[in-house]
């Protein structure tokens, strides 16, 4: 069994990923901490986990967390994670940190868009983990950078486009509906009911930290600087991102040869589903699992494409992603307590 911690664990992040780790076959849950709550059963501040998960909430504590779990998951806050996991690491605990803190290679990305980072050297060392693209790389290491769930949605909708050069780097558009939960469990006027029930409003448009995350990536799989227009919006559902990426084609391309593109991809991948030409995905048919399932939609003179893909946000755009990572480095099958059918309705 594999040991683990979870610090952060009464946020919508750490809530799902207790969820998810106290079904897995393969775990045993040693730690759950929480800054407001230690000493309150977990089951009993969350009864959705009553008589399941009755581990009591403590604060943390280095040296115990060492001795007690062999991975922690830190759902923080952004820029709250460096600084544990520079203990951690010091004390051989392996890390997957669900915060931006360790996405970006360079120090000054992060800068721009968080603040100073205080550990840059950490950003090194840090692998980022789509499962998808960096898999070896995941396998072997000591601190695991989850992806942000919008970016998700986008670089593995691209990913067989940018690896192939088979479109223009620079002219991709991408609009992004994401469901609340998305802008986490803090108490704040614009997620109130009475603000954004029956309405759909964009936001962050050309400043969004997600952003340069997506470049980084895309530019990496290209082999050449990527630019995106990303325009992100809110919609009044819990769970789910529906991205809607338009694509050019420099030359004619077909529309069985951009089935096969995308088949050949991602044939090995569990969690990677491509819908049929022209079929369109949907955020309910992917809720509370670890699925994205892809659309693929080209214009009649094949020159043009819309690839839309749909994903749970909490699953995998951040806890289920998080736990695929913690089974390629645990050397347990990929989807190993990730086998959970999307709810519908």
């Amino acid at each position: 069994m594999v040991k683990v911690a979870v610090i952060g664990a009464t946020g919508y992040t750490g809530q799902d990923l207790v969820r998810i780790l106290s079904a897995h076959p393969a775990v045993e849950l040693t730690m759950l901490t929480s800054r407001q709550n230690q000493g309150v059963i977990y089951g009993h501040l969350f009864p959705a986990f009553r008589n399941i998960v009755d581990l009591r909430l403590s604060e943390l504590d280095y040296d115990q967390l060492a001795q007690k779990a062999e991975i922690a998951f830190l759902a923080f806050p952004h820029t709250e994670s460096q600084p544990v996991a520079a203990e951690l690491l010091e004390r051989k605990v392996r890390i997957i940190d669900l915060s931006a803190d360790f996405r970006f290679r360079k120090a000054g990305i992060y800068r721009r868009y968080y603040s100073e980072h205080r550990f840059p050297a950490l950003l090194r060392k840090a692998v980022y983990g789509l499962p998808e693209i960096y898999r070896e790389q995941i396998r072997k290491a000591q601190l695991v950078a989850n992806p942000g769930c919008y970016p998700t949605s986008v670089i593995l909708a691209l990913k067989p486009l940018m690896e192939r050069r088979l479109i223009d780097p620079k002219n991709i558009i991408i609009d992004s509906k994401s469901g609340l939960s998305g802008a986490g469990r803090s108490a704040v006027v614009d997620f109130l009911f009475c603000e954004i029930s029956a309405s759909v409003k964009p936001y962050n448009i050309f400043k969004h930290r997600h952003q340069p995350e997506m470049e980084q990536e895309l530019t990496r799989l290209y082999g050449r600087k990527a630019e995106v227009i990303f325009v992100p919006h809110l919609v009044p559902i819990n769970r789910g991102i529906l991205s809607t990426i338009y694509v050019k084609f420099p030359r004619k391309t077909s529309p069985s040869r951009l089935e096969a593109i995308y088949h050949e991809a991602y044939s090995k991948e569990k969690f990677v589903r491509i819908l049929s030409l022209g079929e369109l995905p949907d955020t309910s048919k992917v809720k509370g699992s670890n699925f994205i399932d892809i659309g693929l939609s080209l214009s009649p003179d094949g020159k043009s494409a819309v690839i839309s893909s749909a994903l749970d946000n909490l699953v995998k755009g951040a806890t289920g992603n998080a736990v695929q990572n913690m089974n390629i480095m645990f050397g347990l099958e990929e989807d190993t307590g990730l086998k959970q059918i999307p709810l519908h309705p």
